[in-house]
């Protein structure tokens, strides 16, 4: 049986503005490594890894590169502490171009990307708009899936500016935090369960059916 390798980048906001919601980002984070710890028991044919970049205008750090979902503990309020501004660009450019590289030549590889910000880019002194742009379409002609979580401003303007449709969007607060997990938990399920049937199209629809119940529990 061959496996598959699937790689989890998330590349998370840690700018000031999300203080108010650390403590459920940080949970929410937790339970999505129990949710892909979960997945890989139940699909033997996958082998998960997880990247984790958190980013704001002081630094972007990588806090995990490429582990092995089985081997990962929690994160704390050690780990994740929000201060200064959004350089959101940057950020997701260099966390996708370190992975292009050391994914290259693997075989059976997929990548996950996920992004989660609560506000627009207002940092980068890297990468352009139009450089992001034109750095997700090749990634996405590459087969990679892209996946953006946003709070606080457009968020499937400014993803489809980025070439990213599968969108979802969220209130800075506990209580929709912890429903935003849920909805991507179940996504998440969904696309190992589309890679093990060997659906052809995993890019799209990420979020479709899961968004709607979300914005039902809104109402």
């Amino acid at each position: 049986m061959s496996t598959d390798k699937i790689y989890n980048l998330i590349i998370l906001d840690e700018s000031g503005s999300m203080s108010s919601i650390q403590k459920a980002t940080i949970s929410g984070f937790n339970e999505v490594v129990q949710t892909i710890k979960g997945i890989e028991k139940k699909f033997p044919d996958q082998q998960h890894f997880i990247s984790l970049v958190s980013f704001n205008g002081l630094d972007i750090k990588t806090l995990l590169d490429k582990q092995p979902a089985a081997s990962l503990s929690p994160i704390d309020e050690k780990t994740y502490q929000p201060d200064s501004m959004t350089p959101l660009y940057d950020a997701i450019a260099l966390s996708v171009l370190k992975l292009k590289i050391d994914v290259a030549g693997i075989e059976n590889a997929n990548v996950l990307v996920t992004i989660l910000t609560d506000g627009e880019e207002n940092a980068s002194k890297e990468f352009s708009h139009a450089q992001l742009n034109n750095i997700i379409n090749e990634l996405k002609n590459l087969g990679w899936t892209f996946t953006y979580i946003g709070a606080n401003h457009d968020v499937e303007k400014v993803a489809h500016s980025i070439s990213i449709s599968n969108t979802l969007k969220f209130e800075a607060n506990e209580q929709d935090m912890a429903l935003l997990f849920h909805t991507e938990k179940k996504a998440r399920e969904r696309y190992s369960e589309k890679l093990s049937n060997k659906v052809e199209d995993m890019q799209t629809g990420y979020f479709d059916k899961f968004e709607e119940n979300q914005d039902s529990a809104n109402a």
